[in-house]
């Protein structure tokens, strides 16, 4: 179980530290498709240098089905308190693939699902957020800055597609819960290592697009997909700028 717990330690470690994070979505006709959440800590290890904490490996290259695990180490998990069990449930739906070497400075990871219809990846991502929360310990969502994924820090991400419209939506749903996590993260000291971060949506249909929300995206060569890159601290400060709107042709 120190594995599983140490895996979404350091996923959580990453989506809410100095990296380059990339969402790509792909979306068939009938509103099935993958989501693939992926971030570069690189930068992250370069910072590091030499120090790695103790009992970390100095290279992971691991593809893990949550589901699977879990079902390998039930006896495990069903020693473990009931709260806990549910946040671990919530990541069943998850496969990823984490890939850490300490020497070459280098550290990736994405986390990837499939969904049958884009109106529950809200719910999908923010189950990974919850899940991951818990796993940082007593009070770790407490010390998270805002995000770009679930409702943890008093924000939610929801998504549709319907009648040739596909949207993207953050809302603030908790105002309190949400100053807290910002007022959590110093953005003065935060710039100098999350300025040059960025996140990165990467969308594709399965017909042309006839027009976006979005002014800064572009376009793939068969006009299919997508590509807008957003500051990273202009998404701390404001999530709502990844909110978009796209309309495909007929």
């Amino acid at each position: 179980m120190k594995r599983i717990f140490l895996l979404i330690s350091i996923c959580s470690t990453l989506v809410f530290t100095s990296c380059n994070f990339t969402e790509e979505l792909h979306v068939k006709e009938d509103g099935t498709g993958k989501i693939s959440i992926g971030f570069d800590g690189s930068e992250l290890m370069q910072m590091a240098g030499d120090k790695m904490p103790e009992g970390e490996e100095k290279k992971i290259d691991s593809i893990i089905s949550f589901k699977q695990l879990f079902k390998e180490k039930k006896d495990s998990i069903a020693k473990l308190p009931l709260k806990e069990q549910e946040k671990l449930k919530k990541l069943e739906k998850f496969t990823m693939h984490m890939k850490v070497d300490a020497e070459a400075k280098e550290m990736n990871f994405s986390m990837f699902s499939d969904f049958k219809n884009v109106n529950e990846l809200g719910d999908v991502l923010g189950s990974f957020q919850e899940a991951s929360a818990g796993a940082m310990g007593k009070g770790g969502a407490q010390k998270q800055p805002p995000s770009m994924i679930g409702n943890a820090d008093g924000t939610e991400v929801s998504y549709s597609f319907n009648n040739n419209i596909f949207s993207r939506n953050t809302k603030i749903v908790d105002q309190e819960l949400y100053n807290k996590a910002k007022d959590s993260l110093n953005l003065d000291q935060a710039k100098s290592f999350l300025e040059g971060s960025t996140y990165t949506l990467k969308y594709h249909f399965p017909r042309k697009i006839k027009k976006i929300s979005a002014e800064e995206a572009l376009f793939s060569q068969d006009g299919k997909s997508f590509t807008l890159e957003v500051n990273f601290l202009t998404i701390l400060e404001d999530p709502t700028v990844l909110n978009l709107e796209v309309e495909l042709e007929d």
